[in-house]
């Protein structure tokens, strides 16, 4: 690998020192919203051009470590090499996650990511299902230094989930997870069949960005019913004795929330009202948006044919991407959480797509 970055940080420097300039202007503050946008923009210029520079480090201490192998005498340590190949292929990795961040060009790309996982036909097997995605964009979130947090879920009557709700919070969350919007199928040995046979399960994933309260977003009042119950599933005492839980259905688009996480009533609204504000902003990108049909797959009906990606237990292993063709036979280790050669094939597809389609598309 070439010890130089691909990436000439001065432009993002030179935006860097313009945005200084405007925050310390003396009427900066007058519009609020406005300032508290150009600095959360100035916090991810600097996150990204910080990464850059230690990417460039790392490179550099890489070259001059090969520079020293190629100097001694005799053959190199095997384990030296060894450990010098995985380092550049980390360094390699990295660069990747990097430069698909320089064309995530949506506002809503560096935020966070509101997830929710729907079990599909299938009755517990596709509520295992469900749950065997929440844990696996749980630790999707851990690996990649997000936080996942649980805002609703809806348990199945004998195992597994009927729908879950996390917020993952982290660089780019939105912008990488968008791509696993649509349906996922499993076929497998079901563990729930005494005659052991094989079962074909679906659920779907639905990601919209975590929209923050200085993004302008009309909500009238009168739209909205909020009901308030008891909340369901793990908790403790107070869960099960306390009203806590709320419900928000929009009654002009027929959106409906839920949060049942936090202990009070009230925090479970703030959290309502903001996966609606996401929500919503996610159907006001829709119309503006010419790619809405890519991004929105997930609205064909949860069976089969419409899903975006197979993982095949039985009879063989195997999981396959069917936007990008992209598989592999490592199902373990994908429903672990290491999903991003499926990401970044989806993102990078959506790239090429839109440089064939010109600068108007």
């Amino acid at each position: 690998m070439n010890s130089e970055v691909g990436f000439d940080l001065d432009e993002l420097e030179a935006e860097c020192a313009r945005l200084d300039k405007l925050a310390a202007g003396e009427k900066f503050w007058d519009d609020a919203d406005a300032a508290q946008h150009t600095l959360k923009r100035r916090a991810s210029l600097q996150r990204t051009i910080d990464a850059w520079a230690d990417l460039q480090k790392k490179l550099t201490e890489q070259s001059e470590l090969t520079q020293l192998m190629e100097m001694e005498e005799g053959a190199p340590d095997p384990d030296l090499l060894g450990e010098l190949g995985e380092a550049l292929e980390a360094i390699e990795a990295e660069q990747g996650r990097l430069e698909f961040r320089l064309v995530m060009d949506s506002e809503e790309d560096p935020g966070n990511a509101i997830l929710s996982v729907n079990a599909g036909a299938g009755g517990v097997e596709s509520q295992d299902w469900a749950e065997i995605l929440i844990r696996m964009y749980a630790r999707w979130a851990e690996a990649h230094g997000c936080t996942a947090k649980l805002v609703s879920v809806l348990p199945g009557e004998e195992a597994g989930i009927k729908n879950a709700t996390f917020i993952i919070a982290g660089d780019y969350a939105y912008g990488y997870l968008r791509a696993e919007m649509g349906v996922h199928r499993l076929v497998r040995i079901s563990p729930f069949d005494a005659a052991s046979r094989r079962h074909t399960s679906f659920a779907s994933v639905d990601v919209v960005p975590e929209v923050s309260d200085d993004v302008e977003i009309e909500i009238v009042e009168s739209d909205l019913r909020i009901d308030v119950y008891r909340s369901s599933g793990a908790g403790g005492q107070h869960v099960n004795t306390t009203d806590s839980a709320v419900r928000i259905t929009h009654a002009s688009t027929g959106i409906v929330v839920t949060c049942q996480n936090e202990r009070s009533q009230h925090k479970n609204r703030a959290t309502a009202m903001k996966l609606l504000r996401g929500q919503l902003y996610k159907l006001e990108m829709q119309k503006r948006e010419e790619e809405k049909e890519l991004q929105h797959a997930a609205k064909k009906s949860i069976s089969f044919g419409s899903q975006i990606r197979s993982y095949i237990l039985h009879p063989y292993q195997m999981v396959k991407d069917h936007r990008t063709d992209i598989e592999t036979s490592n199902v373990d280790s994908v429903l672990d959480g290491d999903i991003d050669k499926f990401i970044d094939a989806y993102l990078l597809s959506l790239i090429e797509s839109r440089a064939e389609a010109g600068p108007h598309s």
